[in-house]
């Protein structure tokens, strides 16, 4: 879908049963960069298997998290607040220390969806798209970028603990699209198709250059974990780009992996 037609406000969410154009920014075609991943999935008994060790896994890490770090930035914000109770009303640290209280409890909020997203086997915000469509207002990124979420095709369920990984890997590239890309216009499609889900985080930016993409530089814009995540769960990943027009990060995953099989 191109970006003409984008509404400038923040998270606006769309349902459209319609099929959707891709003559826009950062479509796929001609694209310089072309970064994939690929991991076929096994059989569905062993889907299963795996899907039993990832839940359990996944439990753990939230007992370890809220363990350390959530109780850990939780011991600071009161540490923060009680500084601030000491100091002059009119003193210029104020508003140092209520922006940095302010970015604290976001970090906690995030923190504790996170932590709940790993306990559950079936998370408990109302959908996908919803869920996508709130990260910008949830970590506070800039209002000026025009963003919205798309959602084409019949939504079905998708299969247990699945939901999470989607998010946590659509989320990155919504954030990367952010801090990195310096575009006007930020798109999420997420594609209920026959054969499997699509979701695609496509921007107006300045693209990525093709050598960036080869290096896949440590800890740079986050391409990484959004493979890793991608090969865990037996998903596709492509990154498309093109310098001057555009960035468009995809997700592909097979029928057989992503929904509920009745």
């Amino acid at each position: 879908m191109g970006f003409n037609g984008l509404v400038t406000s923040l998270c606006q969410y769309k349902v459209t049963l319609s099929s959707i154009s891709q003559s826009g920014v950062a479509s796929g075609r001609g694209f310089d960069a072309l970064f994939s991943t690929t991991s076929a999935g096994g059989s569905a008994t062993q889907n299963e298997a795996r899907t039993g060790e990832q839940l359990s896994e996944r439990q753990r890490i939230a007992q370890e998290l809220h363990d350390t770090l959530l109780q850990g930035f939780f011991a600071v914000s009161i540490q923060l607040h009680t500084a601030m109770d000491l100091l002059p009303v009119d003193c210029p640290a104020n508003a140092h220390f209520s922006t940095a209280l302010e970015s604290m409890e976001r970090a906690l909020e995030e923190g504790r969806r996170a932590v709940q997203g790993l306990r559950s086997s079936n998370e408990d915000f109302p959908s996908l798209g919803q869920a996508l469509a709130a990260v910008p207002n949830d970590l506070g990124l800039p209002s000026a970028v025009g963003f919205r979420v798309v959602v084409e095709g019949r939504q079905r369920e998708l299969r247990a603990g699945l939901r999470y990984e989607l998010y946590r890997i659509g989320r990155e590239a919504i954030v990367n699209a952010y801090r990195h890309s310096r575009a006007k216009e930020i798109e999420t499609e997420i594609q209920y198709r026959p054969k499997g889900l699509r979701i695609a985080v496509r921007d107006n930016g300045c693209g990525i250059h093709p050598q960036e993409l080869q290096r896949e530089p440590e800890g740079h814009w986050g391409l990484r974990g959004m493979r890793e995540r991608a090969e865990r769960i037996g998903a596709r990943l492509r990154i498309l780009s093109r310098v001057a027009l555009g960035t468009e990060v995809e997700l592909c995953v097979p029928d057989g992996i992503a929904f509920q099989q009745r």
